[in-house]
């Protein structure tokens, strides 16, 4: 049987997970709001399907992903399909992209996923929740809670070239990230190595103020390093503000030990170099 990936909220860190999976002979069925979307999805070789509106083929999935963040209602995907969902005990694995979020502020401290889950905004509950509800279901799910992602032309160089980028400066505040192709590396191990039930931490090995990425983005670009202002003083939107009410560092042994994941960039000194030279190409 040709294993099938349904993956719901078909977005940036599903991208880079479909094509490891493809070369293997999987089926991709990815979920999207944008029918102009549909073109981009078949060129990488997924099936798009429109969602919400059409009906999701969970019985034709072996394995289901869902990127979907909850919202104000809850989580969409089991606002509309919770009682298909409880009934689809062919699945083989399922997978929910979380946040390290729902730790909360640790004051810079470490923790890894035995910490008390003591979200403090608002989108960090809705995920706590979230989390619960996907487990009441007695699926074999698999918890990731990502870090800051970053990639592809999601990085700080355009915004370091055009000159809006500013140096946030909030003293101790660290944040943990993850380079999208280390986020799909893991996912796959996960497919790979299934152990329902499990939640991992996906991050690099370097959590660092926010202020020194866009320094060294700076520097590997010969531009001058973006001004520094006071997070006080800073304009920011609400949702940009509340990134900052958490400072935490996080660890991901688990990932290396359980998975066997070897991080293709284990700190973002390595990963926007990367991200730099694949621009030149």
């Amino acid at each position: 049987m040709t294993k099938t990936l349904l993956s719901i909220g078909h977005g940036f860190s599903a991208r880079a997970l479909a094509p490891l999976l493809i070369r293997q002979g999987w089926r991709v069925i990815g979920t999207t709001r944008s029918p102009a979307k549909f073109g981009l999805l078949e060129r990488q070789g997924v099936e798009p399907l429109l969602w919400p509106g059409a009906s999701l083929p969970s019985n034709e999935a072996t394995h289901l992903l869902t990127s979907v963040a909850p919202n104000d209602a809850g989580d969409p995907v089991l606002n509309d399909m919770k009682d298909q969902l409880k009934a689809a005990k062919h699945l083989e694995w399922v997978g929910y992209l979380s946040t390290t979020g729902v730790y909360g502020d640790h004051g810079g401290d470490w923790v890894d996923e035995e910490a008390p889950l003591t979200p403090s905004t608002k989108r960090g509950r809705a995920r706590v929740d979230a989390e619960a509800a996907w487990a009441e279901l007695g699926l074999p799910l698999h918890i990731f809670r990502l870090a800051g992602i970053y990639g592809p032309a999601r990085g700080p160089f355009a915004k370091v070239r055009n000159g809006t980028a500013r140096r946030i400066i909030k003293e101790g505040q660290v944040f943990s990230r993850i380079h999208v192709e280390d986020i799909a590396a893991t996912v796959l191990a996960s497919i790979e190595r299934p152990n329902p039930g499990a939640a991992y931490n996906v991050c690099d090995d370097d959590p660092a103020p926010p202020q020194d990425v866009l320094a060294h983005a700076a520097e590997l670009l010969n531009l001058p390093i973006p001004p520094a202002v006071p997070f006080e003083e800073a304009e920011m939107t609400p949702m940009a503000r509340s990134f900052y009410a958490d400072s935490k560092r996080v660890k991901n042994e688990r990932i290396k030990a359980e998975l066997g994941v070897q991080l293709k960039y284990p700190d973002y000194k390595t990963g926007l170099a990367a991200l730099l030279a694949a621009e030149s190409r």
